[in-house]
């Protein structure tokens, strides 16, 4: 079982320690962060938390069941009924469906608790594991385009009937 946890500031540690630890995995199919995020994180940190105070954002971590910080789960810019997901999963975790499980999860709180309508999402075209994880959760591909130079394809989900 896992859980999502609205981010807060006692989050900082686990967060930066998830994402050291974390890097070069994920830059295999997403952009880095590079060596400022990391440095400046702290202050990082509290602009995601001023976001989410604000309403325009809303940033998740993924608990496991025996409590690690497994994941994150964004909803970014919260506007007209509508959000783009944004998600990562550890290396440690990867093909344990916990990024298919997480995502569920987002989408059902997008839904319930925020009010949204649809979601957004966007993944390379290199990132079959991430597509499936779309899939899954009922997201529609839409158009491809390219990000930070590489292919990409942008998907689209109705929350109807989960609201």
């Amino acid at each position: 079982m896992l859980t999502l946890e609205l981010l807060r500031p006692d989050h900082a540690d686990a967060v930066l320690a998830f994402e050291r630890a974390n890097r070069a995995y994920f830059a295999r199919t997403v952009p880095d962060r590079g060596d400022a995020y990391f440095a400046r994180f702290a202050d990082r940190h509290a602009a995601l938390l001023a976001e989410q105070a604000e309403g325009v954002c809303r940033f998740h971590v993924v608990r496991d069941a025996a409590g690690d910080l497994v994941g994150r789960v964004n909803l970014l810019d919260l506007v007209d009924g509508s959000a783009e997901l944004g998600y990562r999963v550890a290396e440690s975790a990867a093909g344990r469906g916990i990024a298919t499980a997480a995502v569920a999860e987002a989408c059902r709180l997008a839904a319930t608790a925020y009010g949204l309508r649809s979601l957004t999402a966007v993944t390379t075209l290199d990132n079959p594991a991430s597509q499936a994880v779309l899939a899954h959760n009922g997201f529609m591909p839409r158009y491809e385009f390219l990000l930070d130079g590489r292919p990409a394809l942008a998907y689209r989900r109705s929350l109807a009937g989960l609201g």
